[in-house]
């Protein structure tokens, strides 16, 4: 913690005021006939961006890594087509396999989620009535999306971890409890907000290079616990948007990392493949 804290009083002294050009005359003067030479040597100017790098780069060390994680979460998704709230059963093994169980109350629906690194198979029972079951590749989360997915920033979504993170800052703003840095990639141009006490990532806000697109996502994290040696937070909401948009509201109220996977299942026979 000691480093962060040092960090923060780096970036508070050297981002909040204007660089001064600062100078130290040498004392060695050296004196020819009557003339006195005074040797000038400019200080190198402090490398704001380079301590914002560093910054980002410790950001990154604090992701959580886990092995697995379980967790129970309700969800509330909305979009022009339709509203819904339901409880979400997750267990993930890192760079493996993702399951999700969603329960629909009161009418008793349930889906299953099954993705992997290439594949998402959905299942859903609706009572008494077909039982059905779909096989997508990977691509298919893109196409739901909006957004770039794979199994690798699904992930990192779930647990917490910053996505879309780029080395190429062009511009940050400092005020007073939080950092603003700014960075664009290939795809995105990326706006993250930083606490500026612990340096937990507050917000994100991604929007397409492409000026020809108008997609845009925002992710809030909030409500941060301890977990194991991390920070978890518990809530978070994501907003995509292109043509249409989508709004998800995650509120985690069990989760677990490096326990056996709690949710794990296979599709039934008598689903019938849709």
């Amino acid at each position: 913690m000691r480093y962060i804290i040092s960090i923060t009083i780096l970036i508070l002294f050297f981002a909040c005021k204007p660089a001064k050009k600062l100078q130290t005359i040498q004392a060695a003067v050296s004196k020819k006939d009557t003339a006195v030479t005074v040797v000038v040597k400019e200080v190198p100017k402090v490398d704001s961006e380079r301590i914002v790098k560093e910054i980002m780069s410790k950001v990154m060390k604090q992701n959580i890594d886990f092995n697995t994680f379980n967790a129970k979460a309700s969800v509330d998704y909305e979009s022009a087509e339709e509203s819904q709230k339901v409880t979400a059963y997750i267990s993930l093994k890192k760079d493996s396999i993702l399951y999700v169980k969603i329960a629909f109350p009161p009418f008793g629906l349930v889906a299953m989620l099954m993705v992997t690194k290439d594949s998402v198979v959905f299942a859903q029972s609706k009572g008494n009535n077909a039982k059905t079951v779909q096989y997508r590749s990977i691509s298919y989360l893109n196409d739901l999306t909006q957004i770039p997915f794979d199994f690798s920033t699904l992930q990192d979504i779930i647990i917490g971890n910053p996505v879309f993170i780029d080395s190429n800052i062009v511009s940050f703003k400092n005020t007073e409890n939080q950092l603003r840095v700014l960075m664009i990639g290939d795809i995105f141009k990326h706006l993250v907000t930083l606490d500026n006490n612990s340096f937990k990532v507050l917000h994100s806000k991604l929007d397409d290079v492409d000026i020809m697109r108008n997609r845009t996502c925002d992710i809030s994290f909030g409500t941060y616990v301890p977990l194991n040696n991390y920070q978890f937070a518990t809530y978070r909401q994501i907003s995509v948007a292109e043509r249409s948009k989508l709004d998800i509201y995650l509120d985690f109220k069990e989760y677990s990392i490096n326990e056996p996977l709690k949710y794990t299942f296979t599709i039934p026979k008598n689903y019938k493949r849709k």
